[in-house]
């Protein structure tokens, strides 16, 4: 379970765009009903042998629930990180009209690590640029960098997270970033799936290059899992397993995923996730799954038509 971590996209707000989300939630989704559900899949997660936890300023409460999870449970041994970028906007309604806005600011960093910090303390291990792009204004902002460098001479490892077409081009280009002539960023957080591999030569690089690799969205939002290609579905049942673990463990399976995020939202999901650790592919069958990739352009452009519910 070492490589396998819980990400709180899908638990620390009502609202959300994964696919078999809601059925798994309290029907009510007020804010006790989700921090309890948080807490089940934590203390769920916990108990199997995860140990890193990510969050994020605009996961609605996330940072708020972890953080009372950690104070009641006392676990010292889980690695936190989280990102600053977005703000959530949603007001706790599903059916809000702009859930989170972005903005890669001095000012924003300024104020989101602040109310990090207020929550999470010296439990924070990682502090992540939310969805960064090759054309952020982070890139020609030498105040924000200098302001980022700080954290990680405090003892706060900073990293990135990407998302877009281009994710390949930002991980190189945030890569070669420097501070005093240190490298900015020791982690990088990227989608990378089975219909959206296109990362993973510059994932891989980065993790020769001694960064810490994350990836997130393993089951392309869910709809791996909810409705699985043929041939997912196939490899499944050969091993005995749900289309999730499936999607997972094509991840697991590249050398360079240090660690792999679940963004189950129930205990039950959560145990049908983690046994993606049992599912030894076999070469032609990676091979079978790679072939479901397509074109970044239209990952993107159908992720981002995926409903907020």
């Amino acid at each position: 379970m070492r490589r396998l971590g819980l990400g709180l996209a899908a638990l620390g707000r009502p609202a959300y765009i994964n696919a078999g989300r809601v059925d798994q939630l309290p029907a009510g989704r007020g804010v006790e009903e989700m921090r309890a559900a948080t807490w089940d899949v934590l203390d769920a997660a916990y108990e199997a042998g995860v140990r890193w936890v990510d969050a994020a300023r605009s996961y609605g409460r996330a940072e708020e629930f972890l953080s009372g999870w950690l104070d009641a449970r006392g676990h010292g041994d889980v690695t936190v990180s989280s990102k600053w970028g977005y703000a959530y906007v949603g007001d706790w309604r599903v059916d809000a009209d702009v859930h989170e806005v972005k903005e890669h600011s001095l000012a924003r960093y300024r104020t989101q690590y602040a109310e990090t910090k207020r929550l999470l303390g010296t439990r924070l291990s990682l502090y992540q640029v939310h969805s960064l792009t090759h054309d952020s204004p982070l890139f020609d902002d030498v105040a924000l960098q200098a302001a980022l460098a700080e954290a990680a001479a405090d003892g706060v490892k900073v990293g990135f997270s990407t998302s877009g077409p281009r994710q390949a081009d930002t991980v190189r280009k945030a890569m070669e970033l420097e501070v005093a002539g240190q490298r900015l960023f020791s982690a990088v957080q990227s989608t990378w799936n089975l219909l959206e591999p296109s990362a993973g030569d510059a994932l891989r690089e980065a993790h020769e290059a001694g960064a810490h690799v994350l990836v997130k969205e393993g089951m392309a939002n869910g709809r791996l899992a909810v409705q699985p290609p043929k041939a997912v579905g196939e490899v499944a049942a050969r091993h005995d397993v749900g289309a999730d673990a499936v999607a997972l463990a094509a991840v697991l399976a590249q050398e360079w995923a240090d660690t792999v995020l679940s963004g189950a939202v129930s205990p039950a999901q959560l145990k049908s996730n983690l046994a993606a650790v049992t599912v030894a592919l076999e070469e032609e069958e990676l091979a079978e799954l790679m072939a479901l990739a397509v074109p970044p352009e239209q990952y993107w452009a159908e992720r981002s038509a995926l409903p907020w519910t």
